[in-house]
């Protein structure tokens, strides 16, 4: 959808509506909220019906202003799907835009605010969308009675259409859309039932890729406004650093420079075009005062991890009675480290916002998962008030957590407001990745005691790292100062283990780092704890992986479902020859079940294939099949390229990875063939985007385990560890050892470029 095909639409919503529904009159929430800048003034004598914030029916036909922001994971043709299934419309008949910042009306239920992210948009809104819908067709219906004079329960609503089945007549729904608005809303709107679904359930093409193939999508890199001049960002390279002062003196010798503008810890060099900007900016000399954290590195933050978990005072999170004194009551005692590494998001689309700040106003154009916090922010910086901050949301080449946060808005905000002309604010990929909010880094230690037939009758997980929720939503703590998101995946296990104890010690990065998170929140770090854990203890009570899990499954028939679905199309019984290995997780995250075999091959100098990725997943009741399978095969390569790749280090208070040549992304000839398998649910739907990442990273440990013999307990795995003086090869016919190329040619690896995606099988 172009840019300009979104303002019509969004200046069509509000030409004279007359808006019913919500507790205060959705028209006047949404003009507050500056859906269409500039509209006239809503009128009770309009032409179109709004019954709910997500729906506007009128000239411009049917426009769902979707509550959630397309980042590549198909939410746009998803939710269109509810909204079009209770219209009876087909996907080809409605137009989609984004809501605008009000959490008012568009707060995600799941999340307490406006945005998207962790995988609730479809959780969340899942029956509101369908209500949405369904009141909309029923307020048609009986516009359509009422001027033919017959029972609305002789008409029927179809392809955009009411008709009367006995008359024949028919009515577009445009065509009435002036008088269902001067109805009242109906009560007690009854939802289709899923048997009799014609869309929602089955595949269908996205809306939104038809532009993202010809090109006339516009994400917020595209944007571009009349008078914009262009800004490259250079901030403090160590965290809490300050600006002392710049020299552009070279700068002014590159054409088109204009300025540097500055804040408190970052410079921008403006230009009439981007090359421009960034020949410039590399052109100033700065100098910074490095602040307090000159000192930091990865290894004294993984030092006061250690400290931390051993002297801290811990939240307890889960305490079954008996649970500590248990694990000296088995006939083996288990314990393992973990510890993972920061990340970063590392999205397609680098941090980029144009603002323009007037003395009665200000636009930005970006994409943003949180576009409400976004206007606040801006207010804020600007003395305006909220309403006057408008805020243009767009496509997002990629999300990952990272546009949950706004810092990079507030920034561009800080520099716009000492021009007068709109300014894009661009920040190179080294500066993307060096100025991320990085997945904190975790120590973790955990404990079991096995008893008689070997399985664990008490466990113990203590995990030690930061809390992305206090800084972010502080409110959202428990009472006694517990983060979920540390815990989650880990208070909820798919077993049956009788005696467990989960608690939490908080350290969080120095001051000035920052951190928030990452694709799979909690259980990408916890259910890569928890499942290789489970590996270690059936290897240690002499039984297979899947087997053994299988024991501990009895009562929770979902989990184990999907288990025997991935043992069985992964072929997990079939010996495989020397130096091959398949490793299997499980875990019930986002409101979904999944189990993921993951099969490899090792050389002996230690390089690694990807053979083959099989995924079983029972999400609930899925709305795009064709989506959920590109989101768990997205989802997992994702995963597996921070496990074979992705850390992020600090020294002398700066990051040390700068670009996808030591930050690594896998490459198309280095991914496993894969294959989706689904269990059809009538459960309520679960999330998906993050579910396969979440699996990825244990079920490659643990594949690595079972070619090697060799436990890696840290990620990203270090493939020197699984160096063997055997001459025994792995035996893959034609295919090559690509991957493992990759890693043990490491400096070739670092001078390669960009490269992703995978194939299905």
């Amino acid at each position: 959808m172009s840019k300009a095909a979104s303002d019509i639409s969004r200046r069509s919503l509000l030409k004279g509506a007359l808006v019913l529904g919500f507790a205060l009159p959705v028209a006047s929430k949404l003009k507050a909220a500056n859906l269409a800048p500039g509209a006239a003034p809503l009128s009770p004598t309009g032409k179109v019906l709004m019954p709910s914030g997500f729906i506007s029916i009128g000239p411009e036909g049917v426009v769902f202003i979707i509550p959630n922001v397309e980042m590549g994971q198909g939410i746009y043709t998803a939710e269109a799907m509810l909204i079009a299934e209770e219209l009876d419309i087909g996907l080809d008949q409605i137009k989609v835009v984004p809501a605008p910042p009000n959490p008012e009306l568009y707060t995600t239920p799941l999340l307490h605010f406006q945005g998207t992210g962790g995988s609730t948009s479809i959780r969340s809104w899942w029956e509101p969308l369908r209500s949405a819908g369904a009141t909309a067709r029923m307020m048609l219906v009986t516009a359509a009675a009422n001027r033919w004079q017959v029972d609305a329960g002789s008409c029927v609503a179809a392809g955009g259409r009411v008709s009367h089945r006995a008359t024949g007549r028919s009515l577009a729904y445009i065509e009435i859309a002036a008088e269902a608005a001067a109805l009242p809303p109906p009560t007690g709107v009854i939802l289709k039932d899923p048997a009799d679904f014609k869309l929602v359930g089955k595949s269908s093409k996205r809306v939104d890729m038809p532009g993202k193939v010809d090109g006339s999508a516009i994400f917020g890199l595209d944007v571009r406004v009349p008078g914009m001049k262009v800004a490259s960002v250079i901030a403090s390279p160590v965290f809490g650093g300050r600006l002392k002062s710049v020299d552009d003196s070279d700068a002014l010798k590159i054409p088109g420079f204009i300025k540097v503008i500055k804040i408190d810890n970052a410079i921008a060099a403006v230009a009439d075009n981007t090359w421009a900007a960034h020949r410039s900016a590399a052109a100033l000399k700065i100098q910074w005062d490095d602040g307090d954290n000159i000192n930091v590195s990865t290894a004294s933050i993984r030092e006061e991890l250690v400290t931390a978990s051993k002297d801290g005072t811990p939240i307890v999170a889960l305490n079954q009675e008996g649970a500590i004194e248990g694990l000296s009551k088995g006939t083996k005692r288990v314990d393992a480290t973990y510890e993972l590494p920061f990340l970063a998001h590392a999205t397609m689309e680098p941090i980029n916002t144009i603002v323009h700040v007037q003395p009665d106003g200000c636009d930005i154009w970006c994409g943003t998962q949180v576009p409400a916090t976004a206007v606040m922010l801006a207010a804020q910086i600007t003395g305006l008030p909220q309403e006057n901050v408008r805020m243009h949301n767009q496509l997002i080449g990629g999300g990952f957590g990272r546009r949950l946060e706004a810092d990079s808005i507030a920034q561009a905000t800080a520099f716009a407001k000492q021009v007068d002309y709109p300014l894009q604010v661009v920040w190179t990929r080294e500066e993307d990745i060096r100025q991320d909010y990085f997945r904190p880094a975790y120590h973790d230690q955990v404990s079991a005691a096995l008893g008689a037939g070997g399985l664990p009758i008490a466990m113990w997980h203590r995990t030690t790292g930061g809390s992305v929720l206090a800084r972010f939503a502080p409110a959202a703590m428990g009472p006694d100062g517990l983060d979920s998101d540390v815990v989650e995946g880990s208070v909820e296990i798919p077993y049956d283990i009788p005696k467990r104890r989960v608690d939490w010690v908080r350290h969080d990065p120095p001051k000035g780092l920052p951190f928030s998170w990452w694709r799979g929140v909690g259980p990408a770090h916890n259910v890569f704890v928890i499942e290789t854990f489970i590996d270690e203890l059936a290897h240690k009570a002499g039984q297979d992986p899947i087997e053994y899990r299988a024991k501990m499954l009895t009562h929770n028939p979902r989990a184990l479902a999907v288990l025997n679905l991935a043992a069985t199309e992964s072929d997990w019984a079939t010996p495989l020859p020397a130096r091959h290995g398949r490793g299997v997780s499980l875990h019930q995250a986002f409101g979904s079940f999944c189990a993921l075999v993951v099969e490899v091959a090792v050389w002996p100098e230690g390089t690694i294939k990807l053979i083959k990725a099989t995924a079983a997943i029972d999400c609930g009741f899925t709305v795009n099949p064709d989506t959920m399978v590109a989101q768990i095969e997205g989802g997992t390569l994702f995963g597996l390229s921070a496990a074979l790749f992705s850390g992020i280090e600090f020294e002398g208070g700066k990051t040390v990875q700068s670009n996808f040549h030591d930050y690594r992304i896998l490459r198309i000839d280095e991914a496993p063939r894969m294959a989706v398998h689904h269990i059809q649910s009538a459960e309520n739907p679960g999330g998906i985007g993050e579910v396969g990442t979440a699996s990825a990273f244990p079920a490659l440990g643990n594949a690595l385990f079972a070619a090697t013999g060799v436990r890696l307990r840290s990620t990203p795995f270090d493939h020197t560890k699984l160096v063997s003086q055997s001459s025994d090869k792995p035996v893959l016919g034609s295919l090559a050892p690509t991957a493992g190329i990759s890693l043990a040619l490491g400096a070739f690896a670092k001078m390669t470029g960009i490269a992703s995606s995978g194939g299905t099988e």
